[in-house]
């Protein structure tokens, strides 16, 4: 993929490195962005060979938001049909970062705002850089402060008083207060970012790749289970069938003889 492309993708074995790269807008939402985003986490399902993704973005910023410049995200004359298309044509992104089998880590410095911050909640860990800032910033150009997802992931991650404080008031969650309520994993100078992620991927790829997708599922539908049960019954599911892999049995061997593990996702 060429240099000016909007998004980067570097296939580096089982790892893709996903790089956000319009940095003269601060990364901003623009069509081919948010195309490209769509198409590429749609696509994860059927490439099994990639087991995770690290999701960052090239200059100062990780993502401003919308591309308000943009008149096709923008448009002069407003009406329903349009900002209909515009409206399903983004939020196509989020649920299909929820659906890929493959954990997604998301590297964020400077802002990461609107449509960039959901970006943030839909990974499935979060590391921040010293001068990383969020929000929600619907609110503070004359619209709901809840769209993209907003009100589905914040209050999972951090709890329904801290989400009601930032959709309702489009106010920022700085990095250190980010990390002190468990929206990040971790806060590391900026230029440090992508080290901080050797040790997370080194951990997932250690794994069988088929009990590293299926974590992933039991924790989404976890999320929406009804209870205990039905949460448990999703596990069950999950154990029983690993259980017959040839990876599990290896998994044992390689614990009895201590040595490490060949998996070959089988």
């Amino acid at each position: 993929m060429t240099s000016d492309a909007p998004l980067l993708i570097d296939h580096r074995g089982a790892v893709d490195w996903l790089t956000l790269n319009r940095p003269a807008s601060g990364n901003a939402l623009n069509p081919a962005l948010v195309d490209a985003l769509a198409g590429y986490f749609e696509g994860l399902p059927d490439r099994p060979a990639t087991r995770a993704v690290v999701l960052r973005a090239n200059g100062r910023h990780f993502c401003a938001g919308l591309d308000l410049t943009d008149t096709a995200f923008n448009p002069p004359e407003r009406g329903p049909g349009p900002l209909w298309d515009i409206q399903r044509r983004i939020a196509r992104i989020y649920p299909a970062m929820r659906r890929c089998p493959q954990p997604i880590i998301a590297l964020a410095q400077g802002a990461a705002c609107g449509g960039g911050f959901s970006l943030l909640m839909a990974s499935d860990i979060r590391i921040a850089g010293e001068s990383a800032r969020m929000n929600a910033a619907y609110l503070r150009i004359g619209l709901t402060g809840c769209d993209m997802g907003s009100s589905y992931f914040l209050p999972r991650l951090v709890g329904s008083s801290l989400a009601s404080e930032l959709l309702l008031t489009g106010r920022f969650l700085e990095a250190e207060r980010a990390l002190a309520t468990g929206f990040v994993s971790a806060v590391v100078p900026d230029a440090e970012l992508a080290t901080a992620a050797a040790s997370y991927l080194d951990d997932m790829l250690a794994a069988t790749p088929m009990g590293l997708r299926l974590t992933k599922e039991a924790l989404n539908h976890a999320l929406d289970a009804p209870g205990l049960e039905a949460a448990m019954a999703m596990e069950n599911r999950h154990q029983s069938l690993l259980a017959l892999s040839e990876d599990a049995a290896e998994a044992a061997q390689a614990f009895v003889e201590k040595r490490a593990p060949q998996f070959h996702d089988r």
